[in-house]
């Protein structure tokens, strides 16, 4: 059988020795293991030896895309980069959109793996085939912004389509929240991927790729992607068009969700003006799409050309990064919340947990464990201007407490002492998304069993306390909610291994319609029984490799602030996690996982979903 939509290539790059091997991945690699994420943990299981230093040469990281890239299917220009995480030591992976995975399609690539460091700071370019190790002191590139950088190499290619993805001043100098920016707009964000491009002296990955797309069936994909672009312009995605994700903070604010003050409340006490209509109304000045994309939900905001401080930056507006760099700030100046995001993007490091390291970074500078005399000015919650002054000593590490936080929340509690760690706001050592969870018990363990720590991107059980399918402020029907948080979680591998948006959920309007596509593409007729296995599988395999790395059950709990302290307004009020509890849906969890009480997959659970190979294998190195 022919299977269309892969190339069936892998590239292996050898930085520290200049090789390139070019091999083969066969068709039952590509049917059992998807694409994207499913490549990545198959590539890390196998390869990355146990105990192996996130920043040492010996990490592995790997660049995947799934089957569709460089057709015309919504959504489908993603990629995704995985390796074994500098911020978590657990298994790192980070996605992002824009125009790098059609054009590393129709260069002929599918997955390209990185090993070693290179001995000085290089780029690599792929060019239809053509493939360079280029040396960054040729084109002044090191020390450039992910900005400049990506213009500094369209131009030098004369190419002013060239897909770049690259990193900034803080994934060159070890941050370990860098991401990796491409479009200037789309990062692959979360778990320091931008640390480890920067520990190899691996500045950016460009592509050019001009070769023809063929899929198996042409007339049948035509006719369902023609239904599938219909969908993804009708209601299902509508308010992301309109208003951008922004358009949720109203409502999950009201719902006593929304992160604030270091996530000491749920319900914010500034939304005047703080609405996704507001933004849209007053500040948005472009909508922009990915490749493939009718939905266009980046949508930009710029600073007025009279402020005095930030004139004229214009910033991608996402929820997340406006509740980190805004409300879980403690302030609603939008002015400083789009200048924050324009220096994480070009600085090259994840809003998320950059915004909540500086949060954290506020608490302590409250409690009188930063002082005035380390930082020189006033970190107090509500000050936006000192969100965006400690945001640029992070990326460049050019203060004493920007240096200490550049390295996320957990490092920095370790190296501040006292009580510091109270008021770190991660699992896993990954700094939390937007929702606060004190009246979330669904979504309290769906975001603590996150295989990359912290995520509501890797477990979205949020809607399940949001949409009320289970009471959310209490713990019953533990194993019938453990199954729901799986079923979502199961599903967004699936996702994240084909890869596409998540934000198409409303135009797949079911499993069944997952395989028409992929056989449309690939030939080869999937079935949605072994669709979800297959991502149920993988996301075993990546918790077997946080557990052969050294996680535990105690790395699925929250940090103690949801069990200890009360938020004292809006819908929670007064409410905390109850341990007992949530322990009892978490076991919930792991039975309907066909886990232990420890978290760990028993053997029967290995052999039906086809891992044998992992059997006595889950001992090795330390986080």
């Amino acid at each position: 059988m022919t299977l269309e939509g892969y190339t069936q290539e892998r590239v292996n790059i050898h930085l520290d020795t200049g090789k390139i091997e070019r091999g083969s991945i066969s068709e039952e690699f590509c049917i059992n293991w998807i694409g994207g994420y499913g490549f990545g943990a198959k590539v890390l299981w196998d390869e990355l030896k146990p105990g192996t230093d996130p920043l040492s040469p010996d990490n592995i990281l790997v660049w995947a895309i799934g089957p569709y890239p460089g057709t015309f299917l919504p959504t489908s220009s993603k990629y995704g980069l995985f390796a074994k995480s500098p911020l978590t030591g657990l298994f790192g992976m980070a996605i992002s959109s824009g125009s790098i995975a059609q054009q590393a399609r129709r260069a002929g690539h599918n997955l390209i793996v990185f090993y070693g460091k290179a001995e000085e700071p290089v780029y690599i370019m792929f060019d239809d085939g053509d493939i360079q190790i280029l040396p960054c002191k040729e084109i002044d590139l090191w020390g450039k912004g992910a900005w400049t950088s990506d213009e500094i190499l369209k131009e030098h290619f004369h190419d002013s389509r060239l897909s770049v993805a690259g990193i900034g001043p803080a994934g060159e100098k070890l941050s370990k929240i860098a991401c990796v920016t491409n479009d200037r707009n789309r990062q692959a964000g979360r778990t320091g991927m931008g640390c480890v491009m920067g520990s190899k002296n691996l500045k950016a990955i460009c592509f050019r790729g001009t070769k023809s797309i063929k899929v198996a069936d042409p007339k049948k994909f035509y006719e369902l992607g023609k239904d599938f672009v219909k969908r993804s312009i009708g209601t299902a995605t509508s308010k992301y068009r309109e208003y951008g994700t922004p358009s949720g903070l109203v409502s999950y604010n009201d719902m006593g969700m929304l992160g604030n003050y270091n996530f000491r409340e749920g319900y914010f006490d500034k939304m005047d003006k703080f609405s996704g209509q507001w933004l849209d109304e007053n500040l948005v000045v472009k909508k922009v799409a990915c490749s493939q994309c009718p939905v266009a939900c980046d949508h930009l905001a710029r600073v007025p050309k009279d402020h005095p401080l930030w004139a004229g930056a214009v910033g991608s507006m996402d929820i997340e990064n406006i509740y980190s760099l805004g409300s879980n700030c403690g302030h609603n100046d939008w002015y400083a919340i789009i200048k924050a995001i324009t220096l994480c993007d070009d600085l090259g490091m994840d809003t998320i947990s950059a915004g909540t390291t500086v949060a954290f970074g506020m608490e302590c500078f409250e409690k009188g464990i930063i002082k005035k005399e380390d930082v020189g000015y006033d970190l107090s919650f509500g000050n936006g201007e000192a969100v965006v002054k400690m945001i640029e000593e992070m990326g460049n590490r050019s203060s004493k407490i920007g240096d200490i936080l550049s390295d996320g929340s957990r490092v920095a509690a370790q190296k501040l002492g006292g009580d510091a760690m109270k008021y770190s706001m991660q699992v896993k050592g990954l700094e939390f998304p937007m929702f606060d969870i004190h009246g979330m018990s669904s979504f309290a363990v769906g975001v603590s069993v996150s295989i990359r720590g912290a995520c509501h991107l890797r477990n979205a059980a949020y809607g399940l306390d949001a949409k009320g399918k289970f009471d959310r402020f209490t713990y019953d029907k533990p194993l019938e909610r453990g199954k729901a948080i799986k079923a979502v979680e199961d599903e967004y591998a699936v996702i994240d291994s084909l890869i596409i948006c998540k934000f198409t959920r409303g135009i797949y309007a079911d499993k069944q319609d997952h395989c028409d596509i992929y056989k449309t593409v690939t030939g080869y007729d999937m079935t949605p029984e072994k669709l979800m296995l297959d991502g149920e599988a993988i996301l075993n395999l990546s918790k077997c490799f946080n557990i052969r790395a050294g996680a535990t059950k105690a790395d699925d709990y929250p940090p103690e602030r949801f069990f200890t302290e009360a938020p004292t307004r809006g819908p929670a009020k007064g409410v905390t996690l109850k341990k007992a509890g949530y322990t009892k849906v978490l076991e919930g969890y792991y039975e309907a996982r066909g886990w232990d009480k420890e978290g760990v997959p028993t053997d029967e659970t290995l052999k039906r979903l086809g891992l044998d190979f992992v059997i006595g294998k889950l001992k090795g190195g330390k986080k």
